[in-house]
């Protein structure tokens, strides 16, 4: 059986994944990469997106991440990120809400609207969705 590294995903609120995974998936902020166990240490920035990974028994697992850093050692993955949720837990219904909401802002004439804020958002929403989406 091949070896399995630790995967921690967390937020500044929770623990969201805590468990040893076949491979780990990352959206880092200059591409996608991947890790295995052995994998040459480093960190990164993360994007809004998913995160993939496979768990002990090889059955693939989605988590939506935004923003954040990831440290990657030989024997572990940590995943410090602003936001994140597994996709079993997205609130598809608040996830379509937030997206209807922040296309009005950006369409919007007003003048105090923060257009990176609600770009951010549309972003993170439709992250959500499309995660859900994925099967």
């Amino acid at each position: 059986m091949a070896e399995n590294i630790r995967l921690e995903v967390v937020t500044p609120e929770k623990s969201v994944v805590s468990e040893d995974a076949q491979i780990v998936m990352a959206p880092g902020s200059l591409g996608e990469f991947g890790v295995l166990v052995g994998h040459t240490p480093f960190l990164t920035t993360l994007k809004t997106g998913a995160l993939k990974y496979k768990d002990q028994s090889g059955r693939e697992r989605f988590v939506f991440v935004s923003s954040g850093f990831a440290e990657a050692l030989p024997d572990r993955v940590t995943v410090l990120a602003e936001s994140a949720e597994r996709r079993k837990d997205i609130d598809i219904q608040r996830a379509k809400a937030a997206a209807e909401r922040a296309e009005q802002r950006l369409q919007s004439d007003a003048k105090d609207i923060d257009y990176v804020r609600a770009k951010a958002a549309l972003v993170r929403a439709i992250s959500r969705l499309q995660l859900v989406e994925t099967r």
